[in-house]
């Protein structure tokens, strides 16, 4: 299964924020999964990208021409893919994963987010997207979410809504049920 994960490129944030990429990483390659993301250096995308690689994974990179220019591309990936733009990013993560997965992040992550969340609403896919609320961590989008369903913003049963993971052993479960209903590896 092609796992896109969308998370921080920040390295200053906390160590356990950083462990959570090496722990997803990790998972990932060892489950036979492989790796999709930014193709980007930094914080958690170098985390996950260097940990999937480090145990025998495959990592798949779409990074935009805009990353390249700033010094900032992965050299980690099995497979590279250049893109124009972050929009062309966006629209090739989404084509080439089965699943999507958030880590911590700020609004990149949060584009990214939301975007799968606004195609799979208009029916432009239908791949599950998994946001680990880490220590409360999106505690403010879920807050969010409920104040427009409160609101009639929302219908109160989405046909397509996120699914949240309240620690690394959830997700790892929910991405394994994902896994046996498409039988890929």
């Amino acid at each position: 299964m092609r796992i896109a994960v969308y998370c921080s490129a920040k390295d200053i944030i906390p160590e356990e924020y950083l462990s959570l990429g090496d722990a997803l990483g990790k998972w990932i390659a060892e489950h036979g999964h492989t790796l999709v993301y930014g193709g980007a250096t930094g914080g958690l995308m170098t985390r996950t990208s260097d940990a999937a690689r480090a145990a025998g994974g495959e990592v798949i990179g779409v990074v935009p021409q805009r990353i390249i220019a700033a010094g900032r591309l992965a050299q980690n990936c099995t497979t590279q893919y250049i893109v124009s733009s972050m929009a062309e990013r966006k629209q090739m993560m989404r084509d080439v994963a089965d699943c999507f997965v958030c880590l911590p992040g700020s609004y990149g992550t949060l584009d990214e987010m939301y975007d799968v969340i606004a195609s799979g609403t208009v029916g432009e896919h239908h791949k599950p997207i998994y946001i680990l609320n880490y220590r409360g961590f999106y505690e403010g989008v879920r807050a969010e979410a409920e104040q427009m369903r409160s609101l009639q913003f929302l219908p109160q049963q989405e046909a397509y809504s996120p699914v949240y993971a309240d620690t690394l052993e959830d997700l790892y479960g929910m991405l394994e049920v994902r896994s046996e209903k498409l039988d890929v590896r």
